[in-house]
């Protein structure tokens, strides 16, 4: 005997100026899971609002499932048993990317320059995950700062070194990348990373506070803490590394 077909009802705006992507991504997911849609457009502001009183609801688009109301994009995704995202969550994944795209991108580097992944892929690591996270830092300098005054130790006797410090990042790990200037970079890593390092572990491990880290801008959720201690301490790993080398040369 075949499966009786499964089918479902979504409300979604679809108006000369602007098609929700919350309802192209409902009616995608719908159709992902199977599901025959009756896919019904609100054309109008009017048509809209007139719906949403007549059902109670907020927003559009809005799914219906055998006759009872699921609810928008969000609850489809709940009703289908995947992971939504709280508003204000913490989550690890923004740092986690940035250390993922800058390992791949340093294995092809070194692969590249050497023929194969060697030695040199650690600092080359480090050095590109310093640019990529002081890029995220130069989206928004005012929010990075603010968010950063809440456990730099420096920043917090000199507020202008919230400003400072993405640049001081950025040109650190342009000049390791590149392998000149160790005089400057190392120095720089150094400075920045080991005062990171000791504000993080004031802020987390002795003081106990609960905040936010500003080390993938001042737009994100991730909590300060173990990763934030660890970016720091490579960089000061890194310029440790560095003066060696620089030393053992002379």
């Amino acid at each position: 005997m075949a499966a009786a077909e499964k089918t479902a009802t979504l409300y979604r705006m679809v108006m000369p100026d602007h098609v929700c992507p919350y309802g192209r991504k409902s009616l995608w997911l719908l159709k992902r899971k199977g599901y025959s849609v009756d896919d019904r457009h609100l054309t109008t502001r009017a048509e809209t609002d007139a719906f949403k009183a007549e059902h109670g609801v907020k927003t559009t688009p809005q799914t219906f499932i055998d006759g009872e109301r699921i609810g928008g994009h969000d609850d489809l995704r709940r009703f289908f048993g995947q992971t939504v995202p709280e508003p204000g969550a913490a989550s690890y994944v923004p740092v986690i990317a940035v250390f993922a795209v800058a390992a791949l991108i340093a294995a092809v580097v070194v692969w590249w320059r050497e023929g194969w992944v060697a030695a040199s892929f650690p600092p080359t690591f480090i050095a590109l995950s310093m640019c990529l996270l002081a890029m995220l830092k130069l989206q928004d300098v005012e929010k990075f700062s603010t968010m950063f005054l809440n456990y730099d130790l420096l920043a917090q006797r000199w507020p202008g070194y919230g400003y400072v410090y993405p640049f001081a990042e950025l040109g650190a790990g342009v000049l390791m990348l590149a392998g000149v200037l160790t005089w400057l970079s190392a120095p720089v890593a150094l400075v920045i990373g080991g005062i990171g390092a000791v504000s993080v572990f004031k802020a987390v491990y002795i003081d106990k506070r609960q905040l936010k880290c500003a080390c993938v801008g001042g737009s994100t959720n991730v909590p300060l803490g173990f990763v934030s201690l660890t970016e720091n301490l490579m960089m000061v790993a890194m310029a440790v590394w560095m003066l060696a080398m620089a030393m053992h040369a002379v």
